[in-house]
């Protein structure tokens, strides 16, 4: 049976037999038996290489140990709301820090929080949290921008936005011109997308470029 450690753009935890392309964790989210009992531990919601230093955990999900998550590529972590991390992927975080004008670890992660969750400030007890949504211009949007179309996350590429699934993109639309969006991926690392930055893991999955 899959580990609910999938994580979705909005954030939510579901159970799929993909491995997904990027690694992360946002503090122990389950119980002794395995069970996902808590949406977050922490504020400081990392996205991490598959590999690094030929580090391997297993079996996954121990007890009192953090919560191994996957997702399907960067950026979706990025807009569940997870920043790169610090020491598998130092030159993504250095990026940040540079765009955020010097802004500590502690200081990003506390602005993640408010900018992804409407309840940031609410106990972190319970497997869901209300997303916080932006107004934007979808013009505007750079590559690997998530908006929600129909409560629905769909991916911005190019032209086109296309829809996420747990095994990848399903289908596509043509991007509207004009039009006002629901910004799902925090605003900060919008601003990271749109740098010109070239992030260390797969950005996109394949299944976006077919």
């Amino acid at each position: 049976m899959p580990l609910q450690n999938r994580v979705t753009p909005l954030g939510d935890l579901v159970a799929d037999p993909g491995r997904g392309l990027v690694y992360g964790n946002r503090g122990c989210l389950h119980d002794a038996e395995g069970r996902i009992r808590r949406h977050h531990q922490v504020r400081r919601w990392i996205a991490c290489r598959l590999e690094f230093r030929g580090w391997h955990r297993e079996p996954l999900l121990q007890p009192g140990r953090f919560t191994e998550l996957f997702f399907l590529d960067d950026a979706t972590a990025l807009a569940a709301g997870h920043r790169p991390c610090a020491l598998c992927r130092r030159a993504d975080y250095d990026a940040l820090v540079a765009l955020l004008d010097g802004a500590g670890a502690d200081a990003i992660d506390a602005r993640l929080q408010e900018e992804r969750l409407a309840d940031a400030a609410a106990p972190r007890r319970g497997i869901s949290r209300t997303r916080r949504v932006h107004d934007a211009a979808l013009d505007d949007l750079p590559d690997g921008a998530y908006v929600l179309r129909e409560n629905t996350p769909w991916l911005v590429l190019g032209d086109r936005l296309h829809r996420w699934t747990a095994g990848g993109y399903d289908r596509h639309v043509e991007r509207a011109r004009g039009e006002r969006a629901r910004l799902l991926t925090p605003p900060a690392l919008v601003a990271l997308l749109g740098s010109g930055w070239q992030g260390l893991v797969p950005l996109v999955h394949p299944s976006a470029r077919r």
